[in-house]
């Protein structure tokens, strides 16, 4: 059984944060809103929710991103840190902005590529730093299910995923999942974009001039 708490209502908002952190405790799902859509997290450093989240996303090989509360937060799950993905990570945090980094060697808990690699990001929702400044890392996939559109209200979330989360954070409507969060790699001297979205390419070297396009290079 599932439940939803309102988080335009500041009751509301409090209830459902405070059973959020209990039932991620306990390794269950949580849907929470982003800048652009509903996404599904478990505690990261949990094996029982990162397995929950697999099967609810049909994907036992998947390595989801960690959603963080504060870039402070980027050395102790990343490591070789370059002074460019750090001027990345003040100028566009919160946004919709993913940093692709080498995670540090502790990280054997699942959430690392068959690279090595960590992709970290701070989300840009009040409902979302609130429940990551209480709980610490999450890992967070989007909330649908295989081939359907990412959501962007509570009620598509819920059609897809059901029961299968312990609690939905609905925030109302959210802008479009289409503005989906740039992805960077940083772990070479030049930071690359693997995938463009919601931060455009001309923005990005504003901070980092010589930053590369992959997407335009492959054209």
């Amino acid at each position: 059984m599932s439940y939803r708490f309102d988080c335009a209502d500041s009751s509301g908002r409090g209830r459902g944060l405070a059973r959020a952190k209990a039932v991620l405790d306990e390794g269950d799902l949580v849907v929470l809103p982003t800048e652009s859509a509903y996404g599904v997290a478990c505690d990261a450093f949990s094996a029982p929710g990162l397995a929950a989240l697999r099967v609810a996303k049909g994907n036992r090989r998947l390595a989801p991103p960690v959603l963080i509360a504060s870039a402070r937060t980027l050395d102790g799950l990343a490591t070789r840190i370059s002074p460019e993905v750090r001027d990345l990570a003040a100028a566009f945090w919160p946004g919709p902005l993913t940093l692709v980094c080498r995670a540090q060697p502790s990280l054997n808990w699942g959430l690392t590529g068959a690279d090595g690699t960590v992709s970290l990001r701070m989300p840009l929702h009040p409902v979302a730093l609130q429940l990551l400044a209480a709980t610490g890392p999450l890992a967070l996939t989007g909330a649908n299910t295989a081939g359907r559109p990412l959501p962007t209200s509570y009620e598509q979330a819920q059609e897809q995923l059901g029961d299968l989360v312990a609690v939905y954070l609905d925030a109302g409507p959210l802008g479009s999942a289409a503005a989906t969060s740039t992805v960077v790699d940083g772990r070479g001297p030049v930071p690359q974009v693997l995938r463009r979205g919601g931060l455009t390419v001309e923005r990005l070297r504003d901070v980092v001039p010589g930053l590369l396009d992959l997407e335009q290079t492959s054209v």
